[in-house]
């Protein structure tokens, strides 16, 4: 998937996944009694701070096209094009997912 969005410094741009419907006992839950996904795949990624020196930039760990796990309520949610992305800091990211 192609976005036209392009994180600065070390964000990265996430689509959450959706959250299960169902228990592992087969009960539904509700939208209202749903928690907020916190695994997504990543579609954008920015070019990296720069270093204490200024002359070079640190690679982040993760590519555009990882599933990764981010903090419950890091980034920030924004709705571009009838979709929603959240834009969080690489910081934010706890795992990469395989």
């Amino acid at each position: 998937m192609s976005i036209n969005i392009k994180p600065l410094e070390d964000r990265i741009v996430v689509k959450a996944l959706e959250a299960e419907q169902t228990t592992a006992s087969g009960l539904v839950i509700p939208d209202t009694a749903k928690e907020k996904p916190q695994e997504g795949e990543v579609l954008a990624v920015g070019p990296g701070r720069f270093n204490e020196d200024g002359d070079g930039r640190i690679p982040l760990d993760v590519a555009v096209g990882d599933k990764v796990i981010y903090s419950k309520y890091g980034g920030t949610e924004v709705k571009y094009a009838g979709v929603e992305y959240l834009i969080l800091s690489a910081r934010d990211v706890l795992a990469i997912v395989s």
